[in-house]
């Protein structure tokens, strides 16, 4: 017999909807801003969407068409988050920059995505009048702030925001189209290469909305308080910025302002009960709480992901400010979850030095995204947790291929994405990430995951930041090179570290040697640049070099 079609109306799945639904239904609820000069903005749901509409408004008489890229520089803050909806809901695509990169990386990626209009926060107009003279498609930068904060600037065809959306109506009618149509694009960090252009439709993106709601992942719902550390240019600040509204939960955007003292001010001044960010943002937290002797109010539980996180950190946020810490995975080309560390329940009842050893894995698959590792010739290798090799993925909100189809094809046959990542799965679905591919450290045909020996440097009293890397050794190849950033007094040596060690990792796996820097360099997104490293100590000699 044929297949029979379901009776179940075919209303497309739209990011517009999300913004109209938290309006509708969760109107008084607050959106939270501190602004670049530190002052406290606040906006209710209903409010923000009647801003959103004239948005829309005001997009279309400039210009803007469906299809068109409409460029965002901007922090976290309110207006960012209506122009998050304005252009996907008018069929236009939202492009967030990074204004961490590179000058070349920017405008190659701003040209890149022709890019019709520019929305920029004031304290980026310096770093686009820069910018400027090589954006070949910009026909305009919008100013997100009010007229009396606009600044004099050589930018031709400048608006300011508040002024260009006060004229127009607070209602729209937003369009209806295919969920599959694009809605929002970002580039990838670009450490090697040009940066590649990852393109989100609608779809992906409420299905990872509901995704990121879920009990089993970060469980947002409408009696939380939202602290969105994530930057809003960096794979939709994980989603969080269409989560939210989904279920009508507070959201306190910090702005520019990520230091530790301005982070736990907002905890404690919002009743922050959920946040996500990467470890070395907990570790600026953790900084100034010791610091201090403050500790953390309302706050209940917090993601970390981005890089692995230091095991001493989870156990020091859950046992010295009884936050419970979910460690999670992803990437840009994945919308970008992929694995959250929500603990089964069969696993709470493991003594806890068990449960933190699962805590300190990336998280267990969840529903909408398939796993496997395989080796490099592309068969799958088990699921023990011992075996480690390439993590492929596949599923409803990850790219099929680059915008523009940068790199060609990079499905394999079966339609899995390769991540790059070299990984352990169990029986049970957890997953660890041993290192990068191209970090994995390779000595005498063994490898040896950065990762680990990184955690357990981290443990450590007197050290504050690490990562270790490979350097030549004449008869292994390779062997591991701790790289530490000392605790501010810590007067730990070289030798101290290696004994620590001890007992922990297998033998061959001990660095060869410790060198100390005063700070480590970080990619645009918070993660340890190691090619940097590697080329700054590619001419290291080992104490193990006879």
């Amino acid at each position: 017999m044929p297949l029979l079609k379901a009776l179940i109306q075919d209303q497309p799945l739209l990011i517009s909807s999300l913004i109209q639904y938290s309006a509708q239904y969760h109107g008084e609820r607050e959106i939270v801003t501190r602004t670049i000069d530190k002052n406290i903005h606040r906006i209710t749901y209903s409010a923000l969407y009647k801003r959103t509409q004239r948005l829309a408004h005001a997009l279309e008489s400039l210009g803007a068409e469906p299809g068109d890229r409409i460029g965002t520089i901007a922090w976290n803050s309110f207006r960012h988050l209506e122009v998050y909806y304005a252009t996907s809901g008018i069929g236009c695509i939202c492009h967030t920059v990074n204004p961490r990169l590179f000058t070349e990386q920017l405008i190659y990626i701003i040209n890149h995505a022709e890019d019709k209009f520019l929305f920029i926060d004031s304290s980026f107009i310096e770093l686009v009048e820069q910018l400027s003279p090589s954006l070949k498609g910009v026909k305009g930068v919008i100013v997100m702030c009010a007229k009396e904060e606009m600044s004099e600037t050589t930018l031709d065809n400048i608006h300011c925001y508040e002024t260009l959306i006060a004229g127009h109506e607070d209602h729209y009618a937003w369009p209806s189209f295919d969920e599959n149509t694009a809605s929002s694009l970002c580039y990838t960090s670009g450490t090697t290469g040009n940066p590649k252009g990852v393109l989100y439709s609608h779809r992906s993106t409420v299905l990872h909305s509901w995704c990121v709601s879920s009990v089993d992942t970060l469980g947002i719902c409408n009696k939380d308080s939202l602290l969105v550390i994530v930057p809003m240019f960096h794979a939709n600040a994980w989603g969080t910025p269409y989560a939210a509204p989904m279920s009508g939960a507070k959201m306190v955007f910090p702005g520019p302002h990520l230091d530790g003292e301005s982070l736990v001010e907002l905890i404690e001044n919002e009743d922050i009960t959920v946040s996500a960010a990467v470890p070395t943002v907990w570790l600026g937290i953790l900084q100034y709480l010791k610091k201090t002797g403050k500790k953390l109010g309302t706050l209940e539980r917090v993601a970390i992901g981005g890089t692995a996180a230091p095991p001493i950190m989870v156990r020091t946020l859950q046992e010295e400010y009884g936050v419970q810490v979910c460690h999670a995975w992803g990437m840009t080309e994945m919308s970008p979850l992929g694995t959250t560390g929500v603990l089964k329940k069969d696993s709470l009842s493991l003594p806890k030095e068990e449960q933190y050893k699962l805590q300190e894995k990336q998280g267990r698959g969840i529903y909408g995204v398939e796993m496997k590792i395989v080796d490099d010739n592309g068969l799958e290798l088990p699921r023990d947790g011992v075996a480690f090799g390439n993590l492929m993925v596949r599923g409803p909100w990850i790219a099929s291929r680059y915008f523009k189809d940068e790199g060609g094809e990079v499905l394999d046959p079966d339609g899995w994405f390769p991540t790059g990542d070299v990984a352990t799965l169990d029986s049970e679905g957890y997953m660890q990430i041993t290192d990068r591919a191209k970090d994995v450290i390779k000595s005498g045909g063994e490898w040896i995951g950065s990762i680990e020996l990184e955690n357990v440097a981290m443990e450590h009293e007197g050290v504050a930041e690490c990562a270790v890397i490979g350097v030549f050794h004449p008869k292994w190849d390779e062997r591991p090179l701790l790289v530490v950033v000392r605790e501010s007094g810590s007067t730990v040596t070289p030798e101290e570290l290696l004994k620590f060690f001890v007992g922990k990792v297998a033998k061959w796996w001990t660095p060869d040697d410790v060198v100390f820097v005063p700070e480590l360099p970080h990619t645009p997104t918070g993660k340890v640049l190691k090619t940097k490293l590697r080329k700054e100590f590619s001419g290291h000699v080992l104490p193990t070099v006879s």
